[in-house]
């Protein structure tokens, strides 16, 4: 059995952030990949998708991108970088290794990890998977519906899909960009538009991810249980834009509400489009105000942009919308669910997840004491589940690991000390 002190379980930014701090505290460890490194950017994103922040910004503090720093770097540049940081450091990745269970050591303290290549015995397990583990489809269409259904894991291209229209049901990042390539390719799209948050790709001369540096918004508290995830829709696609949901339809999508439910090859949406457009809208303009006010209380020499305030008017589909949509009649040939994930720690058998099998931990650090979760949305923040957010929550993990080997070195070298009498 081969023996570490801390063994962390994926090898991409997660893992590779573990491993640069535990580097720097002098601990023995080892992190495992079951494929390549980075491989989910390689494998499980469509072609043409780039970071959604800009290269200056979404990166590990020692290393910059090849590309320029405004520009957004494409997925396998992005899995590129996290390869030569991983040589950078020196960290000790096994690629094409499969963590398939742990199970702590009873009456030993430790781990016990069962391996495609053997088994460790670790004083720690850091689980580095992050939170694209399971693509989750809704229950909705039944798997023998007359159409193709794909969650956005499994996209690459337009030329992928059967012919026909498209029904992509989701409009965070994924979905909205995915939406407009495939319109772009020449498919007639229906895009379902859920609650989400539409910020502006850039005001005033700065990016996004600069505003919510400046405006203390990247440090934002989780939001509440159940409600750690809020669909974003930004894009950092043809060099970064905001993203407009009615200026889509105007250049020929169509939009509806959300996706309710199926019933003999009839899809029903939500009375929701105009609400949840507006409420968009709202999170949109409140960005602007507080980045007005932040320039004026601070002086800056930023040009003011009041065309950025200009919300366009509603087409046809916002106003009359559809409510039901039979996908014969209507050509449709795929059903694109941009519908997210789901965590999935069924390897790690512990007793520190609630009934839905969600991490119970305090930034990262779980109930069952050498356990530890990294790259979990608002693990401890906003930018948590970010590149550049997974690198700091990293750190703390590593200098709580430490503080415990510090006290169970404490342990192997003192001798008991008796109370006074």
């Amino acid at each position: 059995m081969e023996k570490t002190h801390t063994l962390v379980v994926g090898g991409g930014q997660a893992g590779i952030a573990m491993s640069e701090h535990l580097g720097a505290q002098g601990i023995p460890h080892i992190v495992l990949e079951r494929d390549r490194i980075a491989e989910r950017w390689r494998s499980e994103r469509w072609d043409s998708l780039v970071a959604n922040g800009p290269a200056w910004h979404d990166r590990f503090p020692n290393l910059e991108f090849s590309c320029g720093g405004e520009e957004f770097a494409g997925k396998e540049a992005v899995a590129d970088y996290f390869v030569d940081y991983a040589a950078n450091i020196g960290a000790p990745i096994r690629c094409g290794v499969e963590v398939t269970h742990v199970t702590p050591l009873a009456g030993k303290g430790g781990f016990r990890a069962e391996t495609s290549a053997g088994v460790i015995q670790a004083q720690s397990v850091v689980a580095a998977t992050g939170p694209f583990q399971r693509p989750v489809i809704p229950p909705l269409v039944p798997s023998d519906a007359p159409v193709t259904q794909m969650h956005s894991n499994a996209y690459r291209n337009p030329a992928q899909l059967p012919p026909g229209a498209v029904l992509v049901v989701g409009a965070g990042s994924s979905g909205v960009q995915i939406a407009e390539e495939l319109m772009r390719a020449g498919r007639q799209v229906y895009l379902s538009v859920g609650p989400h948050d539409r910020p502006p790709r850039r005001y005033r001369g700065r990016d996004f991810v600069w505003w919510l540096g400046v405006l203390g918004k990247w440090n934002a508290e989780t939001p509440g249980p159940g409600t750690e995830h809020v669909t974003i829709a930004v894009s950092g696609a043809d060099g970064g834009k905001t993203v407009e949901f009615r200026a889509l339809a105007n250049q020929g999508m169509t939009l509806v509400g959300m996706t309710e439910g199926y019933d003999a090859g009839v899809m029903r949406f939500a009375p929701d489009l105009a609400d949840n457009l507006r409420n968009g809208d709202r999170n949109y303009l409140s960005v602007l105000d507080e980045a007005d006010a932040y320039i004026e209380a601070n002086g800056l020499d930023l040009p003011p942009e009041p065309q950025a305030r200009v919300i366009p008017d509603d087409p046809a589909c916002v106003t009359d919308p559809l409510r039901a949509l039979d996908l014969a009649k209507a050509g449709i040939g795929t059903i694109l669910w941009a519908t997210g994930y789901a965590l999935d720690y069924g390897w790690l058998a512990v007793d520190t997840f609630d009934d839905k099998g969600r991490p119970i931990h305090q930034r990262g650090v779980s109930q069952v004491p050498g356990i530890y979760f990294l790259g979990l949305p608002w693990q401890s923040r906003r930018g948590s589940s970010f590149i550049w957010g997974v690198w700091h929550d990293a750190k703390f993990i590593a200098d709580q690991i430490a503080i415990q080997r510090g006290y169970m070195a404490y342990h192997d070298a003192a001798q008991p000390v008796a109370e006074n009498a």
